[in-house]
């Protein structure tokens, strides 16, 4: 049996957005990438369009799916869209199908009904091809061969036109539905060698056939199932557990097959138990001690992780460690109602609507837990993406695959408009003989990780919503009240954002009467995009804006407010009073809005609003509107120092810690400490940036804690764990601390994603003769981990071992209890003691 899993990395415009993690991986500066999107970055500059009619050649290999034609063409795309494609090459013809013997690989088309391509040729095609199937015309295709171009007809089988409320009530949906079915049923599950592949494209194969509720299918889904309730997903586990087990847990709720209910119950604790100690997966499950492995939070497979483990308890499997799971995930996820998209990992919301798939999956799952607010919340972010649904870094795949069981929940007419502004890609993509291929994000060939993937069943679950069958297809009752009239037609034009146009073509021209209704919007993504537009406005009402601040009863209107606020910047001092009062809101996000719009104003605002944000985050850690203190990212950012990767706007603290007055450094110490203890590592790396500029009492008041830091990892934000533990080494080494030196060799032994071990031998080698105990230790196992590993980490181990037996003297130590009752408390040093001893 194979595996089939994708190297996932965070997602929305493809490259983009790869080049943002990798920014914040390495530490290097993002500009306005973290600020709301006002234009997509581009990488590199726009290519030329080739003119394939004068011998010019294709500027990359990447060919897509042409519609129930039979073909297989190349289009120009760049940076995620195709409008400015003018031709098609055709690069495969299949035999039997309705372009065989009318159309050869080589040709190019170059217009449609006599008339040349005006706009993208491939969404004309798309659009033709719709009718064509819709209307009992046949397709005409201009053909352009060996420099000649003719006339072509091509006759497309029938499947009439989309219902208005399609995939319901909908004929050509069901047609679509069958001919998928039966095209998934004869390639079957099996491989060339005639093993099963267990897949992720075979486990929604195999749901497509179990939505279907053709019992002719049931054989070999039975076997297929059989064989998943057998198997351990291995390398990125997490995608493996999430879609097979989703799989197995539909098929048993349809099924109720004895057979199989111990594989489903085995793979369900197995997730449960993989769950990181705050409610999250990675690539793999998390260690032993509730640490993620790799580089930390993955939202995409979580969310699914967690529905197919809701779905698994509603097939049978009961079990305690089960429900808290799901309590777990479904509390950390809450954070992101009303905030914005579910972003990649432990991060701020994305700002556009969706984020590969993760809204609309989370729309899903919020359903089956019956929580309507969420499902509702989720489900209208799903809708309103509907021209976002092609990007996604690594490829759309997920971002296609959730985007109609989402939408679905907002009621029938919500899918049928949604259909009506993407079924041009779904009839594109589905070939002539039923199937879909994955089409890939355009222009983005080198960053896909799903190319020839077979998204027959994945793409089919959309045209089994009718039938109810799955819980994922709506077996229950939606709790998402219909959305409809006034609400829907205000959704579906939300989403009318083309992200290659840029905020200053799509928002910046509308009217300051406009973006004052769109601040107070229901959509976190308009409220932010509008809010930056409403800063370049000269009529803008400050008043105005300033009164939406005191609206108990829409909190969108005050989130709105604080946005624009943010974005006027100084122009908006005197709004001061108003944000400093929020700071002590009830509403975690109203605090966090306030902060980060305060520190964007000018200077004496900035040090007025110093000592309440400190209060915020000293604030008790048990707020039930944020169980995970997800709102200490953001209000440390602005405190303590921008999260990595950003510069500006430059935290509070920046320049001096002495902007705290002596009465109120016991707050300062506190509100560190408070950061040092955040579940995220990327917020404890804020603490860590101050450790420098405190005081020696006031280090050795923080000691306790910047050894336990030290110590153990954050549970979350696993790429960034490590900047407060090296930072922690550094400064005991600066001291001559004797803990750091057995700290700095634990590091330099671990296998975690992020180590770094040059900079861990570093402090090690300050310490000299004093480590000669730890020589047994690096000269065997540290030096037997480090041999296959890259270049630098031997030599650095190498250098270490010399220098610690070079020193004979060696410089004396002290001892963190030392340090402590040398320049702090007493009390302070017996608890570091203790906690020493233990």
């Amino acid at each position: 049996m194979t595996r089939t899993c994708p190297i996932i990395a965070p997602s929305r415009v493809p490259r983009t957005k790869y080049l943002l993690l990798l920014c914040l991986a390495i530490g290097l500066p993002l500009g306005g990438l973290l600020a709301p999107p006002a234009r997509a970055a581009v990488v590199g500059p726009k290519p030329a369009v080739p003119d394939l009619t004068r011998g010019e050649k294709p500027i990359s290999e990447n060919t897509i799916t042409l519609g129930p034609t039979g073909m297989r063409g190349w289009v120009w795309a760049w940076n995620g869209h195709t409008r400015d494609a003018r031709q098609i090459l055709v690069t495969e013809v299949a035999p039997d199908s309705p372009a065989a013997g009318r159309l050869a690989v080589g040709d190019v088309l170059v217009g449609l009904g006599g008339r040349p391509f005006s706009s993208d040729a491939r969404l004309a095609l798309a659009e033709a091809i719709t009718a064509a199937e819709a209307g009992g015309d046949s397709l005409q295709l201009s053909r352009w061969r060996k420099g000649t171009t003719q006339e072509v007809s091509l006759t497309l089988p029938q499947l009439g036109s989309y219902a208005a409320t399609a995939p319901y009530a909908c004929p050509k949906s069901q047609k679509i539905l069958a001919a998928g079915c039966e095209a998934i049923a004869k390639r079957g599950f099996r491989d060339g060698h005639g093993r099963i592949d267990i897949s992720i494209p075979n486990d929604l194969n195999a749901l497509a056939l179990v939505a279907s509720g053709d019992a002719a299918f049931l054989p070999l889904v039975q076997e297929y199932a059989q064989a998943v309730a057998k198997h351990k997903p291995d390398g990125h586990i997490s995608w493996g557990y999430a879609y097979e087990t989703l799989f197995l847990a539909e098929y048993v709720l349809v099924t109720d097959d004895a057979s199989v209910k111990p594989g489903l119950e085995r793979l369900a604790l197995d997730i449960a138990r993989g769950q990181s100690a705050v409610g999250t997966w990675g690539h793999s499950f998390a260690r032993p001690e509730g640490n993620l492995n790799g580089y930390g939070c993955m939202n995409q497979p979580g969310i699914v992780l967690t529905l197919a483990m809701v779905i698994a308890r509603q097939a049978g499997v009961e079990h305690a460690d089960l429900d808290a799971a799901i309590a777990k995930s479904e509390r950390f996820l809450r954070w992101y109602i009303d905030k914005g998209a579910i972003p990649y990992g432990d991060h701020p919301p994305w700002p556009d609507h969706d984020d590969n798939g993760k809204c609309s999956a989370a729309a899903v799952l919020f359903d089956a837990l019956g929580e309507s607010d969420g499902a509702s919340f989720f489900s209208r972010m799903a809708t309103a993406a509907h021209a976002e649904r092609e990007s996604g870094h690594t490829g759309n795949f997920f971002n296609v695959l959730w985007a109609m069981p989402g939408v679905s929940r907002g009621g029938k007419e919500a899918t049928g408009a949604y259909l009506a502004k993407t079924a041009w890609w779904y009839d594109l993509a589905r070939d002539h003989e039923g199937r879909f291929t994955h089409q890939g994000v355009p222009g983005e060939p080198d960053m896909d990780q799903y190319k020839g993937w077979d998204i027959t069943g994945a793409m089919l679950l959309t045209f089994a919503l009718p039938l109810e069958r799955l819980a994922l297809t709506g077996r229950n009752p939606s709790t998402v009240r219909p959305l409809t009239g006034a609400d829907l037609a205000e959704t579906i034009a939300d989403g009318d954002w083309n992200w290659w146009d840029g905020q200053e073509t799509i928002y910046n021209p509308r009217s300051t009467a406009d973006l004052m209704r769109g601040i107070a919007s229901w959509s976190p993504t308009v409220r932010q995009r509008s809010a930056k537009a409403l800063a370049t406005k000269p009529d803008v009402s400050l008043a105005a804006i300033i009164a939406r601040l005191d609206d108990r009863s829409r909190p969108a209107s005050r989130y709105g407010a604080c946005s624009a606020l943010r974005f006027l910047g100084p122009r908006a001092d005197e709004a001061a009073p108003q944000l400093l009062a929020l700071l002590d809101s009830e509403d975690p996000w109203d605090r966090v809005l306030a902060a980060e719009a305060l520190v964007e104003m000018s200077s004496h605002i900035r040090n007025e609003a110093l000592v309440p944000l400190l209060e915020v985050i000293v604030r008790p850690g048990d707020d039930p509107a944020d169980p995970r203190r997800c709102s200490l990212g953001p209000l440390t950012e602005v405190v303590f120092k921008p999260g990595p990767g950003k510069r500006e706007p430059a935290s509070i603290l920046a320049g001096s810690l002495d902007l705290v007055d002596p009465p109120h450094r016991p707050l300062l110490i506190e509100a560190i400490r408070a950061v040092m203890h955040s579940p995220d590592g990327r917020t404890r790396s804020g603490a860590a940036s101050l450790y420098g500029r405190l005081s020696r009492g006031e280090l050795a008041e923080l000691m306790p804690d910047i050894l336990e830091t030290t110590r153990l990892p954050a549970p979350s934000g696993e790429m960034f764990a490590y900047d407060i533990r090296m930072r922690g080494l550094d400064l005991l080494a600066k001291y001559r601390i004797r803990e750091g030196m057995e700290l700095a060799v634990a590091i330099m032994n671990e296998k975690r994603w992020g180590r770094d071990f040059v900079r861990a031998a570093a402090a090690l080698e300050s310490y000299g003769g004093a480590a000669k105990s730890y020589l047994p230790v690096l000269e065997g196992k540290t030096r037997s981990l480090v041999a296959d590993e890259r270049k630098g980490r031997p030599e650095a181990l190498e250098k270490v071992i010399r220098v610690i037996k070079s020193d004979r003297a060696g410089k004396p130590v002290i001892t963190a209890a030392e340090f402590i009752a040398t320049h702090g408390q007493k009390k302070a040093a017996a608890a570091t003691s203790e906690g020493v001893r233990r």
